[in-house]
């Protein structure tokens, strides 16, 4: 096991990281911009390294600065939480050149799986079935012949990244050039790559993914799924598991489609396999997340794993205790994500100085933040205040505990998403188990939060 490890992320994931380190007996490095000197994470961690002003440019996705940081601190490795570096293969490498162990996969694969239109055709040589759509990256030509022959809706996504950036949904012919531009130029700016690939709009569409582990010794463990299909602008906003469009035949073809692919592409660590199931309940790669997924806990409180704890224990050699199925899994788990964002306003972000806060307690109630009274969300960073996870024994008897955790919950001084979240919870669609990820914009003002009532 490592001695001293370096957490090369910020806000909640930091928190978490470092805690995980610490139970397994692992001192932690924090490192942080100028704007987050007085953060949670810099104070629980064992020593902290600035190393930039507040743009994410010149601090959390310097890898320079980060491998100094971890090298002067004597690290012996680095865990990338979520978003910043987490999926640039070249700062796997920047690690693994000075000596520090990526606790996460390695570089080759996470190239392989960040250019998402290969990433697809590693899983068609796999037996995963896929989206249709282009074998490949697609100019604007291209594009435009793809479409035609699939057919419109279709959607254009970044080769080189994920995160609902550099998407867009193209309904007809006349649009197809300026939606082409804006999601390339986007792609570009948020990954430095513009390339982009199409494929056709599956409707209506749910979004499941499949939670990984896997150990340098070959073995493969699937930990089931999350249901991901309450989404604005591409972005998840609640995850559940299991999820209610799955039975136990699906569930099985899904993990073992996961588990073919993770032995195909020599993955290791943990990972995250996206789908989208149609209306026929068939389902088809979308793309795969090499790296911790924000939603983790909710796997994590129907497994009993520690996934962060198993991040760090492959990276540092040991065994998984086997591969195959997770279980037993008990009980239904939910997800809410608290951002500092304005739902009557299309979700824009709302930074500010939070006032007030207090987490709600009780059984099955966990929350993983950062915050504290007086914290100031910035506008540099990511807008999630708070992640909200209520585990109970069954579906309805967990979105009544969610409901309470929601109404317990204190938070002042910032717009947020939780009323919105509170209107989901309470609509026919959520409390049946029948939406799709189309949910946010078909109900529009049926949502009092989104017409701002």
């Amino acid at each position: 096991m490592f001695n001293r490890v370096l957490v090369a992320n910020r806000g909640e994931i930091a928190v978490r990281v470092i805690r995980a380190l610490h139970e397994l007996g692992v001192e932690a490095v924090a490192v942080h911009s100028t704007a987050d000197e007085d953060s949670l994470h810099v104070r629980l961690a064992d020593r902290s390294v600035r190393i930039g002003p507040p743009p994410a440019a010149e601090s959390y996705l310097n890898a320079q600065a980060l491998v100094a940081a971890a090298e002067t601190t004597g690290c012996e490795a680095v865990h990338p939480g979520y978003g910043f570096l987490s999926e640039n293969a070249d700062f796997v490498r920047a690690c693994e050149e000075n000596d520090l162990v990526f606790i996460g996969p390695p570089a080759d694969v996470m190239e392989r799986m960040g250019d998402k239109a290969r990433a697809k055709a590693e899983m068609r040589a796999a037996g995963v079935p896929l989206v249709p759509g282009t074998e490949g990256t697609a100019s604007i030509d291209e594009a435009r012949a793809a479409a035609d022959d699939l057919g419109f809706p279709v959607l254009l996504k970044a080769a080189a990244g994920g995160g609902g950036k550099g998407m867009r949904i193209v309904t007809e012919p006349e649009t197809l050039h300026e939606s082409y531009e804006r999601a390339a130029a986007e792609a570009q700016a948020a990954f430095g790559d513009g390339t982009l690939y199409v494929e056709k709009v599956i409707t209506p569409a749910r979004h499941v993914e499949i939670q990984v582990l896997c150990d340098q010794h070959d073995n493969v463990l699937t930990c089931g799924e999350r249901e991901c299909s309450i989404q604005r602008r591409h972005q998840k906003l609640i995850e559940e598991t299991p999820s209610p469009a799955l039975d136990d035949e699906l569930r099985e073809e899904m993990e073992a489609a996961a588990e073919r692919a993770c032995h195909h592409i020599g993955y290791r660590n943990a990972g995250t396999f996206e789908f989208l199931i149609g209306p026929d309940g068939s389902f088809s790669f979308i793309e795969l997340n090499a790296r911790l997924q924000v939603e983790h806990p909710v796997t994590e409180l129907v497994t009993g794993l520690d996934i962060v704890r198993e991040q760090i224990r492959i990276a540092a050699g040991e065994r998984l205790a086997h591969g195959g199925r997770a279980g037993p899994r008990s009980g239904h788990a939910i997800e809410l994500r608290i951002n500092a964002e304005d739902p009557a306003r299309g979700f824009a972000p709302a930074p500010g100085r939070i006032e007030r806060f207090r987490p709600p307690l009780g059984p099955g109630v966990r929350v993983d933040t950062f915050v504290e009274e007086g914290t100031t969300i910035t506008p540099y960073y990511d807008s999630l205040i708070a992640k909200l996870i209520v585990v109970d024994a069954s579906r309805p008897l967990a979105i009544e505990r969610a409901r309470r955790a929601l109404r317990e919950l204190e938070l002042e001084g910032v717009a947020t998403t939780r009323d919105v979240l509170h209107d989901i919870l309470d609509s026919d669609e959520f409390r049946s188990g029948e939406y799709f990820t189309s949910f946010l914009e078909e109900a529009g003002a049926r949502l009092p939060a989104l017409a701002g009532a």
